[in-house]
C-alpha cells in the first residue's frame, strides 16, 4: 500500500497557502466575524445602505464638450440623472470625445507600443468624487445612448475631501472586463458584479474603450451603494476558493498597489543553478528576442530566477520602448529610480495618466529624464498632473532629440511654462489638447519648431487669435501633415486661407465647432481646390456646410476616406450618396434629413 504521508503534506501546504491568503487582507475582528457566521453564535447587526450620486468630477482625459460650457461635457456626471431613462442624443451627458476604430486609421494615428498587457484595454477615464466613504456593494451607471464602452471600474483609498493627504494612495479595481458590442443604443442601468475591497471609498474612476461602438457612448450618472462598516464574508465568499492560490495573477488583475511593483523592480537576491539549461546553448540574442515579448511584470518576476535571466532582464536593449501607463495605479518615483539603470537606452517612453496625487513628484521624474533621457524621441505624459514648468524645462534641456511629446488634458501646467517647448526643435509631433498654452509660446513653438508634421490645438481655449496662428502655420510649417483645431473659437476664412496656402501637404484637419467659418465665404471650397491630399476632414456642427463645399470635396480631394459633417442642416441627401458611390472608401458622419 502506498503511503499517505506526502499527499498529508500536499493538502497541508494548500489548506496553509489558503489561510495566509486569507490572513493577509483579514483582520482579526473580521476573522473572528467570520467565525461567528459560520458558528452562528451570535447575531451581527444591521449595516445600512447608503445610496449616492457623484458630488463632482475631479478628473478626465478627454470631452466632446467645450471647456466654457456645460454641453456633452464630463461635468454632467455630477448630481442626479439628466436623462435617464431616456434614449437619445442628449447635449446634458457626459461624452468622451472620441469612438469606433476610425481614429487609429487617419494620418495622425500613432504607432502603438509594444508589450502592451492584453488585460489593459482603457483609452479614457472619469475620476467621480461621493460625499460618503463607504465600503462598495454595487455600482450603477446609467448609460443613455449607445452603451457598452465602460471596461474597468476602480476605487482609490485616497479621500478627496479629507484636509490631510494620505501616506500611500491605493486603488482597487472592483470589475474590469473586455469592450463589449452591445446591440441597440438604449439606454440601460449597466450594474456589473463588483469585488469586495478592504478599505472605504469616495472615489470611483471609470475607464472606457469606444472600439466597438457605431457612435458616441452617453453616461448620465453614476450611483454609488455602498455601508459605512466593512460587511463580513458571506459563507460562499469565506469558502476556499482555488484562485487564491495564484497570488501574483491575482494581485496584477485587480491590485494597484504601488509594493508589489516596486519590490519586483528591486529584486536582487538571486537563486544559485549549477546550469541554466538550455538557455547556456541558445543565443544571447534570440533569448533577448523571446524576452522581448514579455510585459513589465513578467519581467521583472522572470528577473527573480537566476543570474542569467536577471542579466537578459535588466539589459536596457530590453526597454528601448516602455509603457507605463496600463500600470499608471503602481508607478511612483521609487518606481522611476529603479528602472533608471535599465532605461538608459529608451527611445520611447509613456508616463500617460502616471504619477496623480503626488505619486510622482518633480524632482523623481527630473532624475529619471536626466539620467534616461538623451535618446528619448517620443515622451507621451498625457494627463500627467504633477507637470509643471520645471518639468518642461527639464524636458528640453535632457531630450535633444525628442521628435513626439504629448501633453494632452495637461491642464495644471502654467501657461508661461509652454514657451520652453521652442527649444526643441527637432519636434516632428506635439499635442496640446486641453492645455494652457497661450498665444505668445505657440507663436514661438511655431516659428522654432519647422519641422512639425502633427499638432493638436483642439480645446486650447487661451489662444486669441487662430488667425494669426494659422498665418505663422502657413509660413513656418511646411512639412505639416495633421492639424487638430477643434472648438477654435475665432478662426476666419483669412487663416484657413494662409493655411491651405502654406501647408499644402495636410492629410487630416478637424475644424469640428469652429463656429465662425461661413462657407458663403468660399473657406471650404478653398480648402478642397488648394489641400489635394486630403484624407480626413472634420467639419461637425458646422451649420453653413452646403452641397457645392461637397461637390468640390468630391472633385479635388481623391484621397478623402473620413469626412466628418455631424450636424450639418444644408447638404441633401443625393449628394452625400453621389459621394458615397463615387468613393466607396469615405468613412462620412452625417445627420441624414429629409
Amino acid at each position: 500500500m502506498p503511503p499517505v504521508f506526502p499527499m498529508l503534506t500536499v493538502l497541508s501546504m494548500f489548506y496553509y497557502m489558503c489561510l495566509r491568503r486569507r490572513a493577509r487582507t483579514a483582520t482579526r475582528g473580521e476573522m473572528n466575524s467570520r467565525r461567528a457566521i459560520e458558528s452562528n453564535t451570535r447575531a451581527l447587526p444591521i449595516n445600512v445602505e447608503i445610496v449616492q450620486y457623484a458630488k463632482e468630477v475631479l478628473d478626465f482625459s478627454s470631452h466632446y464638450g467645450s471647456e466654457n460650457s456645460m454641453s456633452y461635457t464630463m461635468w454632467n456626471l455630477a448630481s442626479i440623472p439628466n436623462v435617464y431613462p431616456s434614449s437619445g442624443d442628449f447635449t446634458q451627458t457626459a461624452v468622451f470625445r472620441t469612438y469606433g476604430t476610425w481614429w487609429d486609421h487617419c494620418p495622425s494615428a500613432r504607432l502603438p507600443f509594444k508589450r502592451t498587457p492584453t488585460t489593459f484595454c482603457s483609452q479614457d477615464y472619469v475620476e467621480l468624487a461621493f460625499e460618503e466613504p463607504v465600503y462598495p456593494t454595487a455600482v450603477h451607471i446609467l448609460e443613455t445612448y449607445h452603451p457598452g464602452a465602460v471596461v474597468r471600474i476602480l476605487a482609490c483609498s485616497a479621500n478627496p475631501y479629507s484636509q490631510n493627504p494620505p501616506a500611500e494612495v491605493r486603488w482597487e479595481v472592483l470589475w474590469s472586463e473586455a469592450p463589449t458590442k452591445v446591440n441597440g443604443p438604449q439606454a440601460r442601468q449597466f450594474t456589473p458584479s463588483i469585488k469586495q475591497i478592504s478599505f472605504p471609498t469616495n472615489l470611483i474612476r471609470l475607464e472606457v474603450n469606444s472600439s466597438l461602438l457605431d457612435y458616441y457612448t452617453e453616461l448620465d450618472a453614476v450611483v454609488l451603494h455602498g455601508v459605512k462598516e466593512r460587511p463580513v464574508l458571506s459563507l460562499k465568499a469565506s469558502m476556499i476558493d482555488m484562485n487564491d492560490i495564484d497570488e501574483d495573477e491575482d494581485e496584477e488583475k485587480y491590485g494597484c498597489g504601488m509594493d508589489t511593483l516596486n519590490k519586483q523592480l528591486s529584486i536582487v537576491a538571486l537563486r544559485e543553478w549549477p546550469s541554466n539549461g538550455y538557455f547556456d546553448k541558445l543565443p544571447y540574442e534570440l533569448i533577448q528576442l523571446i524576452l522581448s515579448h514579455l510585459t513589465v511584470p513578467d519581467l521583472c518576476r522572470l528577473a527573480q530566477t537566476c543570474k542569467l535571466l536577471y542579466q537578459h532582464c535588466c539589459d536596457p536593449l530590453q526597454y528601448i520602448h516602455l509603457s507605463l501607463q496600463p500600470y499608471w495605479a503602481r508607478i511612483n518615483d521609487t518606481s522611476l529610480e529603479h528602472l533608471q539603470s535599465r532605461c538608459t537606452l529608451i527611445q520611447w517612453l509613456n508616463l500617460s495618466w502616471t504619477g496623480n496625487r503626488g505619486a510622482i513628484s518633480v524632482s523623481g521624474f527630473s532624475r529619471f529624464l536626466k539620467v534616461c533621457g538623451s535618446e528619448l524621441v517620443r515622451l507621451e505624459l498625457s494627463c500627467g498632473h504633477f507637470l509643471n514648468e520645471t518639468c518642461l524645462e527639464v524636458i528640453t534641456e535632457t531630450c535633444p532629440n525628442l521628435q513626439e511629446l504629448n501633453l494632452s488634458s495637461c491642464d495644471k501646467i502654467p501657461p508661461q511654462a509652454f514657451n520652453h517647448i521652442a527649444k526643441v526643435g527637432s519636434l516632428k509631433r506635439l499635442i496640446l489638447y486641453r492645455t494652457k498654452v497661450e498665444q505668445t509660446a505657440l507663436l514661438s513653438i511655431l516659428n522654432f519648431c519647422s519641422e512639425l508634421q502633427h499638432l493638436s490645438l483642439g480645446s486650447c481655449v487661451m489662444i486669441e487669435d487662430y488667425d494669426l496662428i494659422a498665418s505663422m502655420m502657413g509660413a513656418k510649417c511646411k512639412k505639416l501633415r495633421s492639424l487638430d483645431l477643434w472648438r477654435c473659437k475665432n478662426i476666419t476664412e483669412n487663416g484657413i486661407a494662409e493655411l491651405a496656402s502654406g501647408c499644402q501637404l495636410l492629410e487630416e484637419l478637424d475644424l469640428g465647432w469652429c463656429p465662425t467659418l461661413q462657407s458663403s465665404t468660399g473657406c471650404f471650397t478653398n480648402l478642397a481646390r488648394k489641400l489635394p491630399n486630403l484624407q480626413k476632414l472634420f467639419l461637425t456642427a458646422n451649420r453653413s456646410v452646403c452641397d457645392t463645399d461637397i461637390e468640390e470635396l468630391a472633385a479635388n480631394c481623391a484621397h478623402l476616406r473620413q469626412l466628418d459633417i455631424l450636424g450639418t442642416r444644408m447638404i441633401d441627401n443625393r449628394v452625400v450618396l453621389e459621394l458615397n458611390a463615387n468613393f466607396p472608401n469615405v468613412f462620412i458622419k452625417k445627420s441624414f434629413t429629409q
